[in-house]
């Protein structure tokens, strides 16, 4: 088999090798390829139980029901958090489920969920907000999959906001920008956000996390939440992880976490916005990738191959752009695990695969509008956008699978150029300096 990109060696990839092999993995991971990869030491933090935290300060109060005292168990006294979920998709329905089921049990927050849903008119001429409302189903997205009766679909933005102290955001990146302009001077600044979203916004002076979007539109603080989570397996209650990545407020995010665990949806809070979120955002790159491997019938094997090598590259592409983030949140859900699950099954792979085994002849658009019933790729978008960075900064010779993902997506390349040899040598120059890994 002859790569078009080079399978790392550890001396040849020397950004990563300054870290402690971990001892307890050898016989799993002995080749010298995956020795750097696997130097990402996972140093798990602790993380304690809501319990056992101190007493956090009083916030500032939005409005008379939002958060502002908390007991020993971490629950609200005397008031309650209101939770707005801002899109209505397949996950964003899944999310909203899951909130759902929460609010009824927990004191600190309201029963009602507002679900803001961009109107469609069905083939019954019905509108989906009316049709979700009616019977508590997302009929298009989510279909046979009941979210909760305090679950309420709201087509007006506006309104669907205006009373929320805690918003949940989970549309196609590549809306967030029109949203968050809608949504200027709609929102308080002491709201509590946290994004869903997989993707990035690439503007002239450089790429912008969706998190930060949120932050610097709306002048709030934003958590991130990503991980091995397809939505549909979620819906119908197979266990899976998340990973809630926050900035400071510990207390904040345990609050996402009970707003989002059940017993078959388990979070974990790590400190670490930038590495969780480009985590979520660059596995979809590596799904296009894996899913060409499919449509060409490569086997097990090769895909392994990708994925490892996507792995390194979503880990050198987010610390050269964040210097901030850790090595430890590659081995939490929204690392390796989201990248196994969306190598195996999703959308991303799914639309990719049969892209291949069309010879690329039919394109993303295309293929997107006829298997996703109204669905968005994200995989295509960011392989366009990581490109974009790597091009402006002159990185493209250091991630040959990201550049080659872009390249076979917009007809540049076939399909089969993802495991073609070239003689290319990737320029190490930039990735020496051992200040960009402090």
């Amino acid at each position: 088999m002859r790569f078009h990109f080079p399978l790392y060696s550890s001396s040849s990839f020397s950004l990563v090798s300054n870290f402690t092999f971990i001892s307890s993995l050898p016989l799993i991971f002995s080749s010298s390829h995956f020795s750097t990869f696997i130097s990402m030491a996972p140093a798990f933090e602790p993380v304690s139980p809501p319990h056992q935290e101190a007493e956090p300060q009083t916030a500032t109060p939005h409005h008379t029901d939002t958060v502002n005292n908390f007991g020993n168990d971490g629950q609200v006294v005397g008031s309650k958090s209101k939770v707005t979920v801002v899109g209505s998709g397949n996950w964003g329905s899944v999310a909203a489920k899951l909130i759902a089921s929460n609010t009824l049990k927990l004191n600190s927050f309201h029963d009602e969920v507002r679900m803001w849903v961009f109107e469609e008119t069905l083939q019954t001429g019905e509108k989906l907000t009316d049709v979700i409302n009616k019977t508590n189903e997302n009929v298009k997205y989510l279909p046979g999959i009941k979210l909760g009766k305090n679950v309420i679909a709201d087509p007006d933005l506006d309104n669907a906001v205006k009373d929320a102290n805690m918003l949940v955001f989970v549309t196609p990146h590549q809306f967030m920008e029109g949203i968050c302009k809608r949504l200027v001077g709609k929102v308080r600044g002491d709201v509590e956000a946290i994004s869903l979203i997989k993707g990035m916004e690439v503007k002239m002076e450089g790429p912008c996390m969706i998190s930060n979007l949120i932050s610097e539109q709306l002048g709030i603080n934003c958590s991130v939440l990503m991980g091995a989570n397809i939505a549909n397996e979620i819906a119908v209650e197979k266990f899976s992880e998340a990973t809630v990545g926050f900035r400071d407020n510990r207390e904040i995010a345990e609050q996402w976490v009970k707003l989002f665990s059940t017993p078959y949806f388990m979070v974990t809070p790590v400190q670490d916005v930038e590495g969780v979120e480009l985590c979520g955002t660059l596995k979809n790159v590596v799904t296009i990738a894996a899913g060409f491997v499919d449509g060409l019938d490569m086997g097990n094997n090769t895909k392994a191959a990708i994925m490892r090598i996507g792995l390194r590259e979503m880990r050198a592409f987010s610390k050269l752009l964040f210097s901030s983030v850790r090595d430890s949140t590659f081995f939490e859900s929204c690392g390796v695990a989201d990248v196994i699950t969306t190598c195996l099954g999703g959308r991303n792979r799914k639309v990719a695969e049969a892209f291949a085994r069309n010879g690329g002849k039919r394109s993303f658009d295309d293929l997107e509008a006829e298997m996703l019933q109204g669905q968005k790729l994200q995989g295509v978008s960011t392989a366009r956008e990581v490109y974009e960075v790597l091009s402006h900064r002159g990185w493209l010779e250091l991630f040959p699978l990201f550049a080659t993902v872009h390249e076979i997506c917009v007809g540049r390349l076939p399909p089969s150029a993802i495991v073609e040899y070239s003689e290319k040598k990737p320029r190490l120059s930039l990735l020496e300096d051992p200040a960009c890994y402090q």
